[in-house]
């Protein structure tokens, strides 16, 4: 890999559009999860800073994660207090480490890769729907929340949308274009595009604010409010903020019921970890590998530290990770800085943060989104064929109609039967209404012949006709399972002979060779 020192400047610009993303996304997983706003901003920093350190992906964003607010909701609530849910947080770091030494993340290489494409263009249109009500001014769901059936309002992704056309506000809406315009402008006119100073998004949100000050000034009904704006919590002194920070109830480690939050935060954590390391390594313009197994590592000694200091559970995260490779992240460095310039933020300049209109954060979200689902993602898919498409469309519509780890298990499976049925079906399959006598049969065989192929095989071979000439063809084969061998020495053997079949064989390696000895020609 070239000297990393040449992307520091595009990593420090991702840093703070990743930055931008991340801060509401913090505090709405938090007021979702039922947590202490400052919870989400605890768990964004240590997912930034250590977590990125220790990670060895070049371009995952560790934080709280939308997939958690549902578990840590009901965590909170059946645990009877903050503190004690918080000692199941510790534990399930503990756990993912153990997971991470057992090499438990392996399980990542087994993702098919048109799961995870579906995931990814899933996530690009989820961000897009949820963003729409943001981006005219309807800010009644959290950041955050990507369930279909949304838990504030009880909504669903479409019903929130046509709600927000009847609350919108003309000030948001012009705000967002505004925002749209300059996000644009940066990637297609080409002075902005060679403009490395500062991030399009940066200039986007600072417009958004100076945009609103204006109105505001000016006592135009095009202001908008402080309900619609930034909410970080602002402590009034130094006690204020250290009273912000918790530590676990370690008296409550012997409750059963602590040790299943924990293993259940420790499961769904750790597969929407390795799903978003899949998912960055696809999308990494360097083509890089993450060691999944390290990563589990990284990501408990987070959540271990998140737990004692009072933050809630992270994962890796998808759209902040997206996030930092469109703003042209390459390193850690873009994630490091990122949970950097959230801590500086929380202590320094809270209330020039409370200033940024919820509409700006929306439009730079809706550029992210469309370049996860952009058509040339469709069109790509379409091209690779139906065993291709065909999960990659299931997956997209599970995960927009359901949430993450369901949408990718249903993906899965149809996945799964589609490599199953192409394993089952063999590249050619005598047809004996379509054979006309003196014809060469010609019965290819395909690069991997594992023991699901011998069905059809054995069915192939039955339905030869008498006094046929048949080649089997293994020239672009470098496995043949033992069984399926066995099955062409005894037709070899035996079947051909029976049916005064001449059998030719092409391709075969020597050691196959040796099998089929004295029963047959072959090349």
């Amino acid at each position: 890999m070239r000297n990393k020192a040449i992307y520091f400047k595009t990593d420090i610009q991702a840093g703070v559009v990743v930055f931008l993303v991340a801060l509401p996304l913090c505090l709405g997983i938090a007021l979702a999860s039922g947590a202490p706003l400052f919870a989400g901003i605890i768990s964004g920093v240590i997912g930034g800073i250590v977590v990125g350190a220790l990670s060895k992906s070049q371009l995952s964003v560790s934080g709280p994660a939308a997939g958690l607010t549902a578990i840590v909701l009901a965590a909170i609530s059946s645990l009877g207090s903050y503190e004690t849910f918080l000692m199941a947080v510790v534990l399930a770091g503990v756990f993912q480490v153990i997971l991470g030494l057992v090499k438990a993340g392996t399980i990542s290489n087994y993702f098919p890769s048109n799961v995870i494409e579906g995931m990814l263009t899933a996530i690009g249109i989820i961000i897009i729907l949820k963003q729409l009500p943001h981006a005219i001014g309807y800010d009644v769901d959290n950041e955050g929340d990507f369930f279909f059936i949304e838990t504030k309002t009880g909504h669903n992704t479409f019903s929130a949308i046509v709600d927000a056309v009847n609350y919108s506000h003309l000030g948001a809406i012009t705000i967002t274009l505004v925002s749209l315009a300059i996000l644009i402008a940066f990637t297609k006119v080409d002075f902005l595009k060679k403009l490395k100073v500062v991030p399009g998004a940066l200039v986007a949100v600072v417009a958004g604010v100076v945009l609103n000050e204006v109105f505001k000034a000016s006592g135009s009904s095009l202001a908008i409010s402080q309900e619609h704006l930034v909410n970080l919590p602002m402590p009034k002194s130094f006690n204020d903020f250290i009273g912000q920070f918790s530590t676990p109830d370690f008296s409550s480690i012997a409750k059963p019921e602590v040790w299943i939050v924990a293993l259940t935060i420790a499961a769904v954590a750790s597969i929407e970890t390795l799903l978003c390391i899949e998912a960055a390594d696809k999308l990494d313009p360097l083509k890089r590998y993450t060691n999944s197994n390290a990563e589990l590592l990284a990501q408990g000694t987070g959540n271990m530290l998140s737990g004692l200091i009072g933050g809630i559970p992270m994962t890796s995260v998808i759209v902040r990770t997206s996030a930092n490779i469109n703003s042209g992240g390459r390193t850690k460095t873009a994630t490091i800085s990122h949970g950097i310039l959230l801590l500086i933020a929380v202590l320094a300049i809270p209330s020039v943060l409370n200033k940024i209109p919820l509409a700006c954060l929306a439009a730079i979200l809706l550029m992210i989104g469309y370049k996860l689902a952009s058509p040339k993602v469709f069109m790509h898919m379409w091209k690779s064929g139906k065993y291709q498409v065909i999960p990659f469309i299931v997956t997209v519509v599970a995960v927009v109609f359901t949430d993450l780890l369901e949408g990718v298990a249903i993906g899965l499976v149809v996945s799964i039967f589609f490599i199953l049925r192409a394993n089952l079906k063999l590249a050619y399959f005598f047809k004996r209404e379509e054979y006309h006598e003196g014809e060469v049969i010609n019965i290819k065989l395909a690069q991997e012949v594992s023991f699901l192929n011998k069905a059809a095989i054995k069915q192939t071979l039955n339905h030869l006709p008498a006094g046929s000439k048949v080649v089997i063809d293994a020239s672009d084969t470098f496995y043949i399972d033992h069984d399926v061998v066995q099955l062409i020495r005894d037709f070899l053997a035996i079947g051909s002979k029976d049916k005064d079949i001449e059998l030719t064989l092409v391709g075969f390696k020597d050691d196959y060779k040796m099998e089929f000895s004295n029963h047959v020609s072959s090349n």
